[in-house]
């Protein structure tokens, strides 16, 4: 990223994943393994490590970015990795519970680069599956042992209110044709941004940091997290299938209004007009109609605009993080995972 200071005290990125993964799935696994069978099957096979016959899969479950900014932000401000391992396991299952629900109600087919798991196990299963992670995430975080084991529970429920009303608001979206700019940034913020933010200070408060490096690590986390929405927007739209595992043009086939597709609604400009004209009307839109309705995007300014505010929210995020006053070799890796969350190759 242009004008961004490169570290090099840290481990590289892929590293600090693996470390992160070695470090939580255990825990993680542990913690599914308690929910009853029908709910564990359907969670095993979301995470990848199961086919939908129960059988053990080599399929990925992501890169677990929120669990890495948990233990991160915990070595950052003085504290041990390990302290924040409960945390880290909580804010994965919560975000997984919302790509469960995230994939029911977009009527997503394919996540991770196979079937989701509603279109394997069924809508209500899949529903009750995601339910029963929400309330493993409390259990697990409320049998942490740590002293500021209640703080970090009023942070992620408040979390889990500011996403879910995030993802009312998405949803409310697609029965609307006026939805601005400024209220689909207000929805990133709380699909997407809560969580991240919630990470940062969850592992904050894990490794002892003072208020101030709470909240400048929830600020970090918020605002890295709008700029990864801003990404995916554009990944949803122009994104390699082989890359996202979603088809191409996927939010467009589902007319979601993202934030390109809304800064190019809202342009003014003629091929934002056009856009809405095909956004808009009745009957489905043909292979032919994506690909115009993207080329329309990029007309109108959404996609240079996106691009250049997730370039800003990322300098921003990685300003909080300076301010914070955490330890070398963390804010490193902290930054090199900024910069991955924001690639446009992801």
């Amino acid at each position: 990223m242009a004008g961004i200071e490169v570290m090099t005290e840290g481990r590289p990125v892929g590293e600090v994943l693996a470390w992160s993964r070695s470090t939580v799935d255990p825990a993680l696994r542990q913690a599914v393994d308690t929910l009853p069978a029908s709910m564990r099957r359907i969670a095993a096979y979301h995470f990848g490590w199961r086919d939908q016959h129960g059988d053990p899969a080599e399929g990925g479950g992501g890169k677990a970015i929120r669990a890495a900014l948990v233990l991160l932000a915990a070595e950052a401000t003085g504290g041990v990795p390990a302290s924040a391992v409960p945390a880290a396991v909580a804010v994965e299952l919560v975000h997984n519970f919302s790509l469960l629900h995230d994939d029911v109600m977009d009527g997503d087919v394919t996540r991770r680069h196979r079937p989701t798991a509603w279109s394997v196990f069924g809508t209500g299963e899949a529903i009750l599956a995601g339910d029963a992670m929400l309330a493993l995430a409390m259990e697990v975080l409320s049998d942490s042992g740590h002293p500021a084991t209640r703080e970090q529970l009023r942070m992620l429920s408040a979390a889990v209110h500011n996403l879910l009303d995030g993802q009312s608001a998405d949803l409310a979206f697609e029965q609307r044709a006026d939805v601005g700019v400024g209220e689909c940034l207000g929805m990133a913020e709380g699909k997407t941004g809560a969580l991240l933010g919630c990470a940062g200070a969850l592992g904050a408060v894990a490794g002892g940091g003072c208020p101030e490096q709470v909240e400048q690590l929830r600020g970090f986390g918020e605002k890295l997290g709008l700029a990864f929405q801003f990404v995916d927007d554009v990944l949803g739209i122009w994104g390699d299938p082989a890359v996202t595992g979603k088809p191409v043009h996927s939010d467009l086939r589902t007319r979601k209004k993202s934030l390109p597709v809304v800064a190019a609604l809202t342009s003014g400009t003629p091929a934002g007009q056009e856009l809405g004209a095909l956004y808009h009307r009745e009957q489905p839109l043909s292979g032919t109609d994506l690909v115009r309705a993207a080329e329309l995007i990029d007309i109108a300014g959404g996609r240079d605009w996106s691009q250049t505010r997730a370039d800003d929210l990322l300098a921003r995020a990685l300003r909080e993080l300076d301010s914070a006053g955490v330890t070398t070799r963390a804010r490193a890796e902290l930054y090199a995972l900024a910069q991955l969350v924001t690639c446009r190759d992801h």
